[in-house]
């Protein structure tokens, strides 16, 4: 027997909250209104770009929303006369209590993580870069504190040794995606007891990611520098310094692997030739073998080696 229908209104903005608006438009749910953010201006021509949400939403003819500000009283009175039962929230800003409080059955988010470890901004990227073996996504009702509701549903997934950040936040789209439509059901049916999120003394956390958060660590394990190149892959992605003459330029790293090997070199030496490319740690050797030169396009170690032609001007 089919569950009864809610009347949704969706918040979110990049591919992961695209997922979840089509998995609940292909439902028996019913949207009637999607906010997404202003267009952003990107590119060389910085044309303005609009979210992968407000193209769903245009292309299937859905009630469209892109306030600037969400207190703003007339996108508030907007919303209110929508009369949804619910509102959904995937990878969307941070949202105010005047708003959040609107629907009879609340707001709920779906998070990148098992709450309450990796509250913030990138818990994909940092599951990846802590090595976790198992990740998944929540959805918790919203309230004044950031990814602090309670829990109604969750679900898990494996992350395996050659996941990055893309491979996992892929992975964890479509869950989500499916985990949203559960929640809707249960909440249509009164079928979900949430619950308080398990108090931790030290949950892992996820801050927002900074540019002087990429650059890579020689000093530490290679393991640790692994998961590090893999957690910030494909985006935004970590870098090392190389210098090039008298010139130094950044070293992007998407992929690589690792030997422990004892050795007397320094951490963060390398070794260049036309068939190796190795950087060493304080425990082995790491090998590039997807980078990006600053200047350059993306391409594979071998690609990049072949492009040298003096490799006595790569200085450790």
């Amino acid at each position: 027997m089919q569950t009864k229908s809610l009347n949704v209104v969706f918040f979110g903005t990049p591919d992961f909250a695209k997922a979840s608006l089509e998995a609940i438009f292909k439902s028996h749910h019913k949207i009637v209104g999607v906010v997404t953010a202003a267009d952003k201006a990107s590119g060389r021509g910085m044309k303005l770009t609009p979210s992968p949400v407000k193209v769903f939403a245009e292309e299937n003819n859905l009630n469209l929303f892109q306030p600037e500000k969400l207190r703003n009283a007339e996108f508030l009175e907007a919303i209110k006369n929508l009369n949804a039962d619910v509102f959904v929230v995937v990878a969307f800003r941070m949202m105010p209590q005047v708003l959040f409080s609107i629907p009879r059955l609340g707001t709920f988010n779906l998070h990148g993580s098992l709450l309450p470890d990796y509250r913030g901004a990138a818990p994909i990227n940092y599951a990846v870069i802590n090595g976790e073996k198992k990740s998944g996504v929540t959805t918790f009702f919203i309230n004044e504190k950031i990814d602090e509701g309670h829990i109604l549903l969750q679900a898990e997934t494996e992350v395996l040794p050659e996941d990055n950040a893309g491979t996992l936040h892929d992975k964890l789209m479509v869950v989500g995606s499916e985990l949203v439509i559960k929640t809707l059901d249960g909440l249509a049916e009164n079928s979900i007891t949430e619950k308080p999120q398990p108090q931790k003394e030290n949950p892992k956390t996820a801050y927002k990611i900074f540019k002087e958060d990429l650059k890579i660590d020689w000093n530490q394990s290679s393991e640790t520098i692994h998961n590090f190149v893999r957690g910030m892959s494909p985006y935004p992605t970590a870098f090392t310094i190389l210098k090039i003459v008298d010139e130094e330029k950044s070293l992007k790293i998407f992929k690589g692997h690792f030997d422990l090997t004892s050795h007397s070199r320094d951490a963060g030496d390398f070794d260049i030739s036309k068939n190796e490319f190795k950087f060493y740690t304080k425990d082995g050797v790491y090998y590039p073998e997807d980078v990006q030169i600053q200047g350059k396009k993306r391409m594979a170690v071998k690609d990049f080696l072949n492009g040298i032609q003096n490799f006595e001007d790569y200085k450790s």
